[in-house]
């Protein structure tokens, strides 16, 4: 029998104004409230390490996933989501443990170390929901700097023909879809003369925003092509997305660094390739702009770990 229980086991007896049957379930009340306050201190902390391996999780296939950041942004979208709930859980169980601890506290059955040891618990949790409602905050940052690239991008290329270029928002970040006839000869992978200036256009916006870095993929139809300069879609499709990454490197110097190129061939189409305007559709290059990938690495990093 712990001490406290003891010392109150004797005045309870000595005094004889209690019987043993109201001891025993006011002995038994003490317990299952220590019990269910130990229990939901285990089950917050359960919930704070799944966080934390989630966030890991993510960060691991950020960084291996390069070439599809595109489509992470759906994952974030479902983890604002899951950050919600996990708030609103975070909430209810704050509520439980503060009420918890001010019964037991009234009714005087647990210790001081012990009323600390929970204080702690609940202070953790609310440090860990500031950290969630920062990342949210980083998450709707990025939003509206996507938003003001497209209207910055569609300001300053208003004078391209519609079914030449388009400019749009899919999945968290902007898409510039150029039309091959506007860029390219027919199975060329040389940039034309009229297209420069859409470019230059583009890399002074990429040039006004460090914070933000860019994947030109190359994409074509179905219909094979082979030359003495090209062996197949595959490979028409990465020197087109090559060539518009070096014009932009040499001729209006945006930072390497800040650049990928990559070929999705004929395997990427918009619409189908059933008809001669389809084929045209899915002849293109995208000029895809994403916030920089260590920006997010830094948002995904546990808060413990920036301690």
């Amino acid at each position: 029998m712990k001490p406290y229980l003891f010392l109150l086991s004797l005045v309870l007896i000595g005094s004889s104004c209690v019987t043993k049957k109201k001891y025993l379930a006011f002995q038994g009340e003490q317990q299952a409230l220590v019990k269910a306050a130990e229990q939901n201190l285990a089950d917050c902390q359960f919930q704070l390490s799944q966080l934390k391996s989630q966030l890991q999780i993510k960060e691991t296939e950020l960084q291996s996933r390069l070439r599809e950041m595109q489509n992470k942004d759906g994952e974030l979208t479902d983890k604002r989501n899951q950050v919600r709930l996990l708030e609103d859980q975070i909430a209810l169980l704050k509520g439980t443990n503060a009420s918890l601890l001010d019964r037991l506290s009234d009714l005087s059955v647990i210790s001081k170390s012990g009323a600390e040891s929970i204080n702690k618990s609940l202070q953790a949790i609310s440090e860990q929901s500031k950290y969630i409602q920062d990342l949210t905050g980083q998450m709707q940052r990025k939003d509206s700097l996507s938003l003001s690239l497209v209207n910055t991008l569609k300001r300053s290329l208003s004078d391209v023909n519609d079914q030449d270029l388009t400019i749009e928002v899919k999945k968290g970040v902007v898409y510039v879809s150029i039309s091959d006839k506007l860029l390219f000869r027919s199975g060329s992978h040389d940039i034309n003369d009229r297209a420069q200036s859409v470019l230059a256009k583009v890399a002074s916006v990429v040039n006004d925003h460090k914070d933000i870095d860019i994947l030109v993929e190359g994409h074509t139809d179905n219909l094979s092509i082979s030359n003495s300069c090209t062996i197949d879609n595959w490979d028409l499709s990465v020197r087109r997305a090559t060539s518009v990454v070096r014009f932009l490197q040499q001729k209006h110097q945006v930072d390497p660094k800040r650049m990928t190129a990559g070929g999705r061939g004929e395997f990427s189409p918009k619409v189908e390739n059933d008809s001669a305007a389809g084929r045209q559709a899915n002849r293109r290059t995208e000029i895809i702009i994403t916030p920089k990938l260590d920006q997010f690495f830094n948002l995904l990093s546990s808060p413990e770990s920036k301690n």
